[in-house]
């Protein structure tokens, strides 16, 4: 503190008065934050105002203060991390596990006996039809327990017509397949063992046993130097790491930092898979193409539908909201049909482009998404520069006013192709940069990309998600958000990361956790159940009939 000897030598310095006035009032102001400074934490304020200030993952680096990132990805706020930790619950209570010795002892479609109830020489049109499966081992004996990945489905290849049947399991080694009868004509009937439930418990382990089946190399630019550096969800390692950090969703992607470069020169990343597994070599047998999507009803005969002059169900319009069912269509003449509203038909280029003039459109998510960016013809292509498929892509119709965009979600992409990260972000920031109202539409899906990681990356970024769209609909309830699910693909690739036993986990955890919110449902699980293409990339009848399903929505 100023000592008043002290102060009236520096007021003599100043014989003018406003300038001794203008001087006393400093002094004053000088003493009041000396003052304020000792009684209060400063450190601990100004921290707290540093964790407050959120960015984004796209312009947030971070120099890790340690040399090993965390085994898990960053612990999430107390909310978000019950959430989690009751769906992970409830999936361990369903996908119990189911140690075994040998093949012999697990479930065999061959031994597995599958009978109609009630059956009937002809079946009338919009009836339910209703198997009983009882599965037994390969030495024939009865099963005690379900857990059996089954995939039901019904088709008539004249027709070009197919519908996903509905399989209960009673836990029990009984099951209920459904199927409604759609059309009429000769109808066969499937039912493939995709995994027997030893299986199903095996992949179930080993997705949740490590994040490491996939290795990301990141390139770092330094003008006239590229340097290439392992990255990932997580790293076990000693060197120096980058921590590319989403502090309020707590997102969390690490790369080793190369000497003599910051973080911020991260530019493009690319992966390929690890040479490791978790399942043992009995595991993998069951893995073999020969034990995967057996059919299970072989000797089935087509069964008889006919008209039987029914009437159908009047059903109001599709709209953004409906609950759909399962199946919620099927396919006749290669068209898909829903069964639980009435579709518009948008064939004219002219009907597509009065729908969508002056509608904003973002489409987040996968390359599965990127193909619904061909909407219209008249749409022309805007070079958003960058190199790869990858990269954001934006399609213009200026005279109508249309915009749309996709952009790919953020880690983890997985993709052998190299990949700008620049102006990458997670879907959940993209929301929030999105103002929305009636002429916007938001469509995202998430999946595919995360099969070869444990489960709880997935659930965490989906309860993000959710919470984005929330906030999304409090600024702006009239924006439109729908969820394409995601489809079935290659059921021989690398089973133990990419099953659809994965796909069909998330599907589930995606119906649990949008289930209150006001969205509409792509639901092209079913639909590629339906048309049978087990293709990651679905062929362009399929895409058209999504694009179709979009339509019905927005317009």
């Amino acid at each position: 503190i100023i000592s008043p000897v002290l102060s009236y030598r520096i007021l003599t310095l100043f014989p003018n008065a406003i300038a001794r006035k203008l001087l006393l009032m400093l002094i004053f102001i000088l003493i009041f934050w000396v003052i304020y400074l000792a009684s209060k934490d400063h450190t601990k304020l100004l921290f707290s105002l540093e964790n407050h200030i959120t960015l984004n993952q796209g312009n947030i680096f971070k120099k890790s203060s340690h040399s090993e990132a965390p085994l898990c990805p960053a612990v999430s706020p107390k909310e978000t991390e019950l959430r989690i930790k009751d769906i992970m619950e409830k999936l361990d209570q369903q996908i119990p596990p189911r140690p075994f010795t040998h093949v012999n002892t697990t479930t065999s479609a061959t031994h597995s006996t599958a009978t109609i109830l009630n059956p009937q020489d002809t079946y009338c049109r919009g009836d339910q039809l209703d198997i009983l499966l009882e599965v037994r081992d390969h030495l024939g004996r009865r099963k005690q327990y379900g857990g059996d990945f089954l995939r039901a489905r019904m088709s008539s290849p004249a027709l070009m017509a197919g519908a996903s049947g509905k399989v209960t399991d009673f836990n029990n080694g009984t099951y209920l397949v459904s199927f409604t009868l759609f059309w009429d004509g000769q109808v066969s009937l499937s039912l493939l063992l995709i995994h027997p439930s030893e299986g199903v418990s095996a992949l179930w382990r080993a997705r949740n046993q490590g994040c490491d089946k996939i290795i990301f190399t990141g390139l770092f630019a330094n003008r006239t130097s590229n340097v290439f550096t392992e990255c990932g969800l997580t790293l076990n390692t000693n060197a120096e790491l980058c921590q590319y950090m989403d502090d309020r969703d707590h997102e969390a992607f690490y790369c080793v930092r190369p000497q003599h470069m910051p973080c911020e020169a991260l530019t493009h990343m690319t992966t390929r898979t690890r040479n490791i597994s978790y399942l043992s070599k009995e595991e993998w047998s069951l893995f073999h193409r020969s034990n995967i999507g057996v059919e299970m009803m072989k000797n089935f005969t087509p069964i008889e539908v006919i008209p039987c002059n029914k009437s159908e169900n009047i059903k109001k319009n599709c709209q953004i909201g409906m609950k759909t069912p399962f199946p919620s269509g099927y396919t006749l003449k290669n068209m898909w049909i829903t069964a639980f509203c009435k579709q518009i038909k948008f064939n004219e280029t002219k009907n597509i482009n009065d729908c969508l003039e002056r509608k904003l459109i973002y489409l987040m998510g996968d390359s599965t998404l990127h193909l619904l960016i061909c909407l219209s013809s008249a749409l022309k292509y805007f070079d958003h520069h960058g190199a790869g498929i990858f990269k954001t892509h934006v399609l213009l119709d200026v005279e109508r006013h249309i915009l749309i965009q996709w952009k790919k979600h953020g880690h983890p992409f997985v993709t052998k192709k190299l990949f700008s990260v620049k102006d990458e972000n997670y879907i959940p920031r993209e929301i929030d940069r999105v103002a929305g109202d009636k002429n916007t539409a938001i469509v995202i899906t998430l999946g595919q990309h995360f099969r070869p990681f444990p489960i709880n990356i997935f659930i965490r970024r989906a309860i993000n998600i959710q919470k984005a769209i929330e906030r999304l609909f409090l600024r702006s309830p009239e924006t439109k958000v729908i969820l394409k699910t995601e489809n079935t693909r290659e059921i021989h690739q690398n089973a133990e990361m990419f099953s659809d036993f994965h796909g069909y986990i998330q599907n589930l955890i995606i119906r649990d956790i949008f289930v209150d919110l006001n969205v509409g449902i792509i639901d092209a699980w079913d639909m590629t159940i339906a048309y049978c293409t087990n293709n990651a990339h679905p062929p362009d009848y399929v895409i058209q009939n999504q694009i179709g399903m979009f339509l019905n929505y927005i317009c």
